[in-house]
């Protein structure tokens, strides 16, 4: 054991040395917490509208008031004609564009009643379909507003509650995805190097002579990277929530426990693949693309699984942070306990220790 903390205190003065390795590990994390959190927002703000006001009556004027004071809509300089309008959507200052007739105001007062046009970007047919929900809402709610104590036969009244994030904070949306994502490529990308690079230092001799077996090589190997990434771990989850205000709503403990089984299971898969490799770039290259495209598509984290064709269904239950995506959103956002997720931590546990015994397999202990 005296000799394995050894090689372990080599691993960390290896991560300690190279200013590279310290900034994927920790720059890498914090910069991507950040941009998911607030640039790749899915809520809608600040969207482009342009208005064209055929009647210039006071209902007109009170219904661009209020998409004016709204948070999801800036409006654009009056327009007045469709070919203003058009030009607008094709330098593409709007989404959306507002047509109110010669006599609306009129035709709304005479025939409780009136027309008119809504015009959306439906080059992203989903944000087309919530822009003109938003615009549909504020519309209704003025018409409301006009005649409150209008009733009619019959009156169906929904009332909507949203389960796990009442407050519609949409960073909720990124966080787990995006902590199973880091993980994935942090913590496989640098030990897919951690074998190999000693095979291009030409110090692997010393470590086949030594008297530690390959299991306690492996095992010195990924130590220093899963203490680090569990520093990480405490990071992400403090920008979390004081940063991104996501509150943890499950049991933090198995938090932890699940997050060290699949960081665990990360690492072995980059040992796998510094095994498997004879350069640090062939191994950065297959565990950064390699991982990051398959996190971010099949694991439901950015596109939902269901959509897709039974094909890529098949092929995500192979991608091990889909099983980790799930687990942080049912115990972090849902606060579920381990009644819900323990399928998905046997699949987990079950991943691990069949690469661990694969990556322990390909371990050569000859050079030739």
């Amino acid at each position: 054991m005296k000799l394995l903390f050894v090689f372990i205190r080599k691993e960390f003065y290896h991560v300690f040395r190279d200013r590279r390795t310290l900034l994927i590990l920790f720059g890498l994390p914090i910069v991507q917490i950040i941009l998911f959190g607030y640039a790749l927002s899915s809520e809608v703000k600040n969207i482009g509208i342009a208005i064209q006001d055929n009647a210039h009556d006071i209902h007109t004027a009170q219904i661009t008031e209020k998409i004016q004071s709204s948070s999801y809509f800036k409006l654009q300089p009056a327009v007045s004609n469709y070919a203003d309008i058009e030009q607008q959507f094709k330098n593409g200052s709007i989404k959306c564009a507002l047509v109110f007739p010669v006599n609306f105001g009129a035709d709304l007062l005479r025939t409780g009643g009136a027309q008119i046009q809504l015009i959306a970007d439906a080059s992203d047919p989903n944000t087309a379909t919530t822009l003109t929900n938003y615009l549909q809402s504020i519309i209704n709610s003025y018409q409301q507003q006009l005649n409150p104590n209008a009733k009619i036969s019959y009156e169906i009244i929904p009332e909507t509650r949203q389960l796990y994030n009442e407050e519609q904070n949409g960073s909720l949306n990124f966080v787990p995805g995006v902590i199973a994502l880091i993980f994935m490529i942090v913590s496989t990308a640098l030990t897919s190097v951690a074998v190999v690079r000693e095979k291009e230092l030409g110090t692997m001799e010393i470590l086949l002579v030594s008297p530690l077996k390959p299991v306690m090589v492996l095992i010195a190997k990924a130590i220093p990277y899963l203490v680090l990434s569990l520093i990480n771990f405490v990071v992400i989850l403090v920008l979390s929530v004081f940063l991104l205000k996501v509150e943890i709503k499950g049991s933090v403990a198995l938090l932890f426990a699940e997050s060290i089984l699949f960081i665990i299971t990360c690492l072995a898969l980059g040992l796998l693949i510094s095994n498997v490799t004879a350069s640090q770039q062939t191994a950065m290259l297959i565990s950064m693309m390699g991982m990051m495209l398959p996190t971010l598509i099949l694991t439901g984290f950015m596109f939902p699984l269901e959509n897709m064709p039974v094909l890529f269904q098949l092929i995500s239950h192979v991608i091990p942070s889909r099983y980790y995506y799930i687990i942080i959103k049912n115990v972090m956002l849902k606060g579920l306990g381990f009644g819900y997720v323990w399928k998905e931590t046997l699949v987990l546990a079950f991943m691990t220790v069949s690469l661990l015994a694969i990556a322990l397999r390909k371990f050569k202990t000859r050079l030739a």
